[in-house]
């Protein structure tokens, strides 16, 4: 699963293949956003990492392999059935449209990649693209053989097509008019420079764009409402998955009512993102009693970790292996409330038991060597592959160190990823 580029060059090439100049360029491409290179460079100094990560080509196609089989799986009726039964009611519907940038989260290892989880939030897509087109060649003696697994040239109109595609398969042929990215107070939002890019490129292929808190939104007349307009997508950037909060009253009623396009849905994180489907998708036995077919379930056990859900029936079974698991909540998001079962104390432990979670065998992330000013360091990288109908639009990485991924890393961040031959 290895090639004699990959692992080698992530832990010796320490080259800095991000050329400021360029990403300010990328950022900067309109007038409104002039400026926003150097707030981001403020306030999220870590957002970018100037190092890229190295794959091999056989391990892009082992990701779009296991990509592929969570799809197939997601269609067959006994899964369905299975995972979202145990949705709220608003989720079991589907409205249509497939949901843009869903989010499938690798670790990289000697079995070759491990889908450690899905989003159907996934954030980063646009700020990668920038990121990408922003690399100088790396050193001379790789930099002549390294590429993109993305064409860099289509994928600004590839992300708008994904948008049309999801209101056609809900609206026809009705023109799409108005789209609103919706967060809970987007400026505070860590990824609000994302907004103002969406917000750029929807209006640059003449669609009018809002960026708008979910709470200033109004449900009336049969529409859903933002500052007088009426609003007919709503590109969804909150955590709330299935839109309980009384600040996200408005947008419920609207979506329950089919009176605005929504995307990514409720549907859709039933049927990929509760990680309480990981329990599925790693055990054979289980997805063959739910009609799966044997190539498929053989697929599946070997790119995902094994995965059960905590209850107090297994605690001391659980508590036992702890070392060996890594324990996410069943509806989380970002790593938030997530533990590497070596640094658990018995307080938290409790905490766990008491609410919904799974445990995951460690997968261990990948190093990747980086050059800080004065000394080196090895960070742990993911790769997030984002993905729409099935197909994968980009590669991303993030680099870190901790526990779990973040964004107050030296050194780290969103990295570009390069396919070593």
């Amino acid at each position: 699963m290895t090639t004699r580029y990959d692992n080698s060059l992530n832990g010796a090439c320490d080259c800095r293949t991000l050329d400021p100049d360029r990403l300010r360029a990328q950022l900067e491409s309109g007038a409104s956003l002039a400026g926003l290179a150097a707030e981001i460079t403020r306030s999220r100094p870590h957002m970018f990492s100037a190092t890229a990560v190295f794959i091999s080509r056989q391990q892009l196609e082992r990701m779009t392999a296991i990509i592929a089989a969570v799809e197939s799986v997601v269609r067959v009726p006994g899964y369905r059935a299975a995972v979202l039964q145990r949705a709220p009611e608003m989720a079991r519907m589907d409205p249509g449209p497939r949901s843009v940038f869903m989010g499938f989260d690798f670790h990289l290892g000697p079995q070759g990649p491990q889908l450690i989880e899905i989003n159907t939030n996934a954030g980063g897509p646009l700020l990668n693209v920038a990121l990408a087109r922003a690399q100088q060649v790396c050193c001379a003696e790789v930099g002549n053989v390294l590429s993109s697994p993305t064409d860099l040239e289509k994928i600004d109109a590839a992300y708008v097509d994904a948008f049309f595609r999801d209101w056609k398969l809900q609206r026809g042929d009705v023109p799409l008019q108005r789209i609103a990215i919706v967060d809970d107070d987007p400026p505070n939002q860590y990824l609000y420079p994302e907004f103002q890019l969406f917000s750029r490129l929807f209006r640059s292929h003449g669609i009018d764009a809002v960026i708008a808190d979910a709470a200033s939104l109004e449900w009336r007349g049969g529409g859903l409402w933002h500052a007088g307009q009426q609003i007919d997508l709503v590109y969804n950037r909150l955590v709330d998955f299935y839109l309980e909060a009384p600040a996200h009253a408005a947008l419920r009623a609207a979506y329950i009512a089919g009176a605005v396009v929504l995307t990514p849905h409720p549907h859709a994180h039933a049927l990929y993102a509760d990680k309480r489907n990981l329990v599925l998708l790693s055990n054979p036995d289980q997805l063959t009693q739910l009609g799966v077919a044997p190539a498929l379930c053989a697929d599946l056990k070997a790119g995902i970790p094994a995965t059960v859900s905590v209850s107090p029936e297994r605690s001391a079974e659980l508590w036992a292996r702890r070392r060996q698991l890594f324990f996410k909540p069943a509806r989380g998001y970002g790593s938030k409330a997530a533990y590497r079962g070596d640094k658990l104390t018995r307080r938290v432990w409790e905490e766990i038991l008491a609410a919904e979670y799974v445990a995951q065998d460690i997968a261990p992330a990948s190093e990747r060597l980086v050059r800080l000013d004065d000394a080196r360091a090895d960070l742990k990288f993911d790769i997030r592959a984002f993905v729409y109908d099935g197909c994968v639009q980009l590669l991303a990485a993030r680099l870190y160190a901790g526990q779990t991924t973040n964004f107050r890393t030296p050194g780290g961040g969103f990295a570009p990823v390069f396919i070593a031959p």
